[in-house]
């Protein structure tokens, strides 16, 4: 069935059909610091997201929060820095979105802990991994919030020409992520 005549056959009086609200979440990321955010099912996520990112980066620096769905709905938190811990915990009340995760990384990057936090059995899914500017489009209804998606860093100004892809090749060599 084409959406419009759903929408014609299923008006906004209609119990089935409800209205909800979209917000833009602005996410402020600590200087020097990336942010992971994903939506993961289980409490347990806590512990098992710590458990990859130390795995992955032994003596890594980093905060991280889960926001429960459902029983108590607290932001459950953990980490190895006071200070990005309390920045994950803002970050995921402001976004509040059940079954949300935060992550936010002080010395490494994500290249070196994205393939173990994606491979944390309880992980449905990764939104950003950043340092740029963002924003996160969140739904609401009700009590109920989830992430629709990220408007992750600016538009792209040009197509890179062969100095620009002269400086990205220089850049990798440059950081250690190639030779």
């Amino acid at each position: 069935m084409r959406i419009d005549r759903y929408i014609r056959d299923h008006r906004a009086d209609d119990r089935r059909v409800r209205r909800m609200e979209l917000q833009l979440v602005p996410v402020s990321i600590p200087k020097d610091c990336n942010v992971i955010i994903g939506q993961s099912h289980f409490i347990k996520s806590v512990e098992d997201l710590y458990e990859a990112i130390v795995g992955s980066v032994p003596g890594a620096r980093f905060g991280l929060a889960f926001c429960e769905a459902s029983g108590a709905r607290l932001v459950r938190f953990d980490g190895t820095d006071e200070k990005l811990m309390d920045s994950a915990k803002d970050i995921a009340m402001a976004i509040g979105a059940g079954h949300s995760f935060v992550i936010v990384l002080g010395n490494c990057y994500p290249i070196n802990v994205l393939n173990a936090i994606k491979n944390v059995p309880e992980v449905c899914r990764i939104f950003c991994a950043t340092a740029n500017k963002l924003q996160v489009v969140v739904a609401s209804e009700g009590d109920q919030r989830g992430i629709l998606g990220v408007l992750d860093g600016e538009r792209p100004l040009g197509v890179e020409k062969e100095q620009d892809m002269a400086w990205r090749k220089d850049f990798l060599v440059k950081i250690g992520y190639k030779r």
